[in-house]
């Protein structure tokens, strides 16, 4: 980490604006995201000081647009015109990343396929999704137009197994329409299962397991401190039991087994998540580590509001996505007599209004993780507890 700025050439010749922020220097940026959160949580009682990493090659994951010409392809973002600018040498893609960009940028250059070209709608290539887990295996993602592209990308595996042997898992995606998403409902896997994610301590070690659809945090080092922040927080507390919602592949809920098991507290931990591949994932990281949780696929607010009132855990996790739990959920929170409530959010904004619903909680403790440098992105955790 270094507390001047970050020099970007991208940002300085207006070819890349992503980082808004990067020409604050970055203990200030961490100081500001604090403040903020101070100021938008005036009633969290104590805030531990704000979590962060380096402020450059952080990033896990990458989404690059495929740009250009066959035969000469820009991986990056698209300009104000539309055309692509090539980012190869971002400064805050993970070391593993920019390493492997020039072996695929080529080997999508060899295939022929054309980049998709949003003025005119034609094309094939669209992005590129690049996944780094510790220890250094790679997951890609090929997000094309047609059935002939993948089966152009499908007779070339071996050649893209070549180009990068890191990748544990290659796999390609369709998305026929012109639309401003990044994937389709489509995806064939080509190679490999899910990516390790091994993380934890030496003490603990736990590995969560990645589909290609799974969503994980964008930076790792950052989200392993929240994972150990939250799971301190459960672990001083000693539920009997602990719900989490939004479990994703299981993040929370097995840090917390994992805390809970040590500490020798007998807790009877559900994680729940929409996708069914994420479950199946969190069912396999709980079978390796030999921690006793349940995952259920199911919604959160629905899985919530149908529980007898006798199944209501002493603790609850709840991770929501940036829209936050919204009313339905809150109030059914508000309601329920839990006891502690674990709020982790990665906007600010609807964590204040979500806490307006459930005035029977005061916030105990928070603490800023600055998941995001150069961006006003951030993520809080707060711990609540029920005060009548």
């Amino acid at each position: 980490m270094t507390d001047g700025r970050l020099r970007c050439h991208y940002f300085e010749a207006d070819r890349c604006r992503s980082c808004t922020l990067i020409e604050t220097p970055y203990d200030r940026q961490v100081r500001d995201k604090q403040q903020r959160c101070e100021q938008l949580l005036p009633h969290v009682e104590s805030w531990l000081p704000a979590f962060h990493g380096e402020d450059r090659a952080f990033r896990n994951r990458v989404k690059l647009v495929v740009g250009g010409e066959p035969g000469r392809v820009t991986l990056g973002i698209l300009g104000p015109d539309r055309s692509g600018v090539d980012l190869r040498e971002c400064a805050i893609q993970a070391p593993e990343i920019a390493a492997v960009v020039p072996a695929v940028g080529a080997f999508l250059e060899r295939t022929g396929l054309a980049p998709y070209d949003v003025p005119n709608r034609s094309g094939e290539l669209k992005f590129v999704h690049v996944t780094v887990a510790p220890g250094g295996a790679l997951m890609l993602r090929f997000v094309v137009r047609s059935e002939q592209a993948l089966g152009v990308l499908r007779e070339r595996l071996a050649e893209i197994r070549r180009a990068v042997p890191a990748a544990e898992v290659i796999s390609v995606n369709l998305l026929p329409e012109h639309k401003a998403v990044l994937e389709g409902e489509r995806e064939a896997l080509l190679h490999g299962s899910s990516l390790p994610m091994r993380l934890g301590s030496p003490e603990r070690p736990l590995t969560l397991h990645l589909r290609v659809r799974s969503f994980f945090q964008t930076n790792t080092e950052v989200a392993q401190a929240l994972y150990a922040q939250v799971a301190a927080w459960v672990a001083r507390a000693r539920p009997a039991s602990l719900w989490d919602l939004y479990c994703g592949v299981g993040g929370f809920a097995l840090h917390c087994a994992a805390a809970l098991q040590a500490a020798g507290t007998s807790t009877a931990v559900v994680g729940v998540e929409l996708s069914a591949d994420a479950i199946e994932s969190a069912k396999r990281s709980s079978r390796e580590s030999e921690l006793s949780a349940t995952f259920v696929a199911a919604d959160a607010t629905e899985f919530a509001l149908a529980a007898a009132a006798e199944d209501r855990p002493d603790l609850l996790i709840v991770n929501p996505p940036r829209r936050g739990v919204g009313a339905e959920l809150a109030e059914w929170i508000e309601r329920s007599g839990i006891r502690r409530v674990v709020y982790s959010s990665c906007n600010p904004v609807s964590l204040v209004r979500d806490l307006a619903t459930m005035p029977s909680y005061r916030a105990v403790e928070g603490r800023v993780f600055d998941m995001f440098p150069h961006t006003a992105h951030l993520e809080v955790a707060v711990l609540l507890e029920r005060s009548a």
